[in-house]
């Protein structure tokens, strides 16, 4: 009789893409592209050349961000509020946040000024929080349907 050896670490590692994949059914590419521009739409022309890498560079980070929401979210499942499971991740979301921010400034679409800088940063704070949460809720929604 052979016996075989599981790696704990790899059978979390499936279970998390199997979960990830069934939460990222429910997003849906014109959802990501809507939010794109009501986001991003006062700081980049929509008929530039640049403006499709720009939605393609945050429709990047809006699903990480859904992602790292949905991972977060069985906590929201076990009792806790959605804003202490933020602070969980503070530095993830961080993370995202200041890529997003630094992609944005690098295809030029901020001036230079330092209002419309903030402006901008401010923006792409609230747009991964969005995606955060809209991750959250959908992640805690099958953890309460078992279907995770």
């Amino acid at each position: 009789m052979v016996n075989v050896i599981i790696n704990l670490q790899e059978k979390r590692e499936a279970k998390q893409i199997t979960f990830e994949r069934k939460v990222l059914r429910e997003l849906s590419i014109k959802q990501l592209k809507e939010k794109v521009k009501v986001f991003f739409s006062p700081f980049f022309r929509s008929n530039s050349i640049f403006s499709t890498a720009i939605e393609d560079g945050s429709i990047d980070i809006a699903i990480e961000a859904y992602l790292l929401g949905a991972r977060m979210s069985r906590f929201g499942y076990f009792g806790e509020k959605a804003e202490e499971v933020r602070s969980r991740c503070y530095e993830d979301e961080k993370f995202l946040t200041d890529s997003l921010y630094e992609y944005l400034q690098y295809w030029g679409a901020t001036s230079g000024n330092d209002l419309v800088n903030e402006s901008l940063y401010i923006a792409s704070e609230q747009f991964v929080y969005y995606w955060w949460r809209e991750g959250f809720l959908k992640g805690e929604m099958r953890h309460k349907l078992r279907m995770h």
